[in-house]
């Protein structure tokens, strides 16, 4: 990824996406915020014990970065719900709350309809159709991607958007990586299929399983790019629950401008 510095905070954005003009996305820290604390200082997340007006400001800087007038949040619950916004379904009316909807993956071909992504070692995983015009950010953590919510989001985008899988273009965010994702009771939470991904102290390398499970979706493998940064070995830059348990939430978003 390339590191930015806009207006004073660190944001990080990928090659294979600043090839298109029309596509805004933007990776960012745990720098260039208010918040205080275990919380400091770029916390995007409501009800972990940050301070609501810290919170509130710091989404208006995710906003102000972005370039963006919308950016939607929703409550996150490791599942596999996927939300769908298509301007043909469009409204007009604004979505008010930002806890009004639930669901771990977002696809939208709304032009200023940004989706934002909450994280602290879960992946986050950023979608991309150039011909289609279509985008998907998705929220993925153990449970989320054993049950291949990646995979299921392409699907999502194939049949509901006509979006041909070797079109699209795929990144994966910081998060925990193999040298830390040690999960002991592997053997109650995750399927015997997946135990080829790990090692011999039992840390599963989950960018592997998410790139093979988008190959296996349709995407060509140059198409698809990994920040190989893992979030507890980095918690100076970016929030982390494994290594420091209370903690906020850094955001991950994109959209079409």
């Amino acid at each position: 990824m390339i590191r930015d510095e806009d207006q004073g905070v660190p944001v990080f954005r990928y090659p294979i996406f600043t090839r298109f003009p029309e596509l805004r996305h933007g990776i960012f820290t745990r720098h260039g915020g208010y918040s205080k604390g275990a919380y400091a200082s770029l916390n995007i997340s409501y009800g972990l014990g940050d301070e609501y007006l810290a919170v509130r400001k710091n989404r208006d800087v995710v906003k102000r970065i972005i370039g963006a007038e919308q950016v939607l949040y929703v409550n996150q619950n490791h599942g596999t719900n996927i939300l769908i916004f298509r301007k043909e379904d469009e409204s007009g009316t604004p979505i008010a709350s930002p806890f009004s909807l639930s669901g771990d993956a977002m696809i939208t071909n709304i032009p200023g309809r940004f989706l934002a992504v909450q994280v602290a070692d879960c992946q986050v995983v950023f979608l991309y159709d150039p011909q289609k015009q279509v985008v998907a950010n998705i929220h993925a953590g153990w449970r989320g991607t054993i049950n291949n919510i990646a995979g299921l989001t392409v699907g999502k985008m194939k049949t509901i958007f006509g979006c041909l899988p070797q079109n699209l273009y795929a990144a994966v965010g910081p998060s925990l990586g193999p040298c830390c994702a040690e999960y002991r009771n592997y053997r109650q939470h995750i399927p015997e299929r997946f135990w080829k991904y790990k090692d011999s102290s039992h840390r599963f390398d989950f960018w592997a399983i998410t790139a093979d499970q988008l190959v296996c979706s349709g995407l060509l493998k140059e198409h698809i790019s990994i920040s190989y940064m893992c979030t507890e070995c980095m918690s100076e830059l970016f929030y982390s629950y494994r290594a420091q348990g209370t903690t906020g939430r850094f955001a991950a978003v994109i959209g079409l401008g």
